[in-house]
């Protein structure tokens, strides 16, 4: 019951962007964040006790994820649709774009320091970083202007399409950061969009990976993604 009251209660009271754009602020209320805090430890408890005590000790050794993930702080974005078993796979990177630019020293943690072998930027449907940045977003805070003067895409722009056109953007940006580790086969740099919203006619909820590599036609990806040989990545978890 509580589920369904904050979902109806979430429009007026999270902090999202498509309600920012519209210069509107909705007041928050601790009401619903003390239900919800409750809530959050049920569901930590529940998580703690459907695993062992090796499952803690694995994790507490160190972390070796195979993913570095850059996606949207957009609340409907989570790991639950990449991965079941998420713990020590993806060092996720969340900010307003998925950008690399305003997050870019934790990027190069992931990549440079944690040796990740896939560094996966992730955009979504219905962006209200996207919608912010392609209109006039000047009444906005200071660092949230910030943050969105870096999103470049046209003025006026289809929200799909000023997505697509800033994972590719940051696909390249990356490349020219890392483009050693690229060429030496260390690294591998994918651009994907999680369309929930159909936008793209391929399906709701789709990720569909639109870069790889600089790579954007469709059947060169699809032959891009055949692994050369199997892998063997050493989590105990999965």
């Amino acid at each position: 019951m509580f589920r369904k009251y904050l979902a109806t209660l979430a429009v007026a009271t999270a902090f999202v962007l498509p309600s920012i754009v519209a210069a509107s602020e909705h007041g928050g209320d601790v009401a619903v964040a003390q239900a919800y805090i409750k809530e959050i430890q049920s569901q930590e408890k529940s998580y703690k006790d459907a695993h062992k005590s090796a499952f803690f000790k694995e994790l507490a050794k160190g972390q070796h994820p195979r993913a570095t993930v850059v996606t949207c702080s957009d609340s409907r974005v989570h790991t639950n649709m990449l991965d079941k078993t998420p713990e020590g796979d993806l060092f996720m990177i969340r900010n307003i774009g998925n950008q690399l630019a305003t997050a870019k020293g934790s990027v190069q943690y992931g990549v440079n320091h944690l040796g990740s072998s896939l560094l996966l930027f992730i955009g979504h449907s219905s962006c209200g970083a996207i919608k912010a940045a392609s209109g006039d977003y000047s009444t906005l805070e200071e660092p949230i202007k910030k943050e969105l003067d870096a999103i470049n895409i046209a003025k006026g722009v289809v929200n799909i399409d000023g997505v697509k056109t800033n994972v590719n953007n940051q696909v390249d940006a990356a490349l020219k950061e890392w483009a050693d580790k690229v060429k030496s086969g260390e690294l591998l740099i994918v651009g994907a969009v999680y369309d929930f919203a159909d936008d793209m006619k391929l399906g709701a909820g789709n990720l569909n990976i639109i870069n790889m590599n600089g790579e954007t036609d469709t059947a060169k990806i699809r032959d891009m993604s055949v692994p050369a040989k199997k892998v063997e990545h050493g989590h105990d978890h999965h």
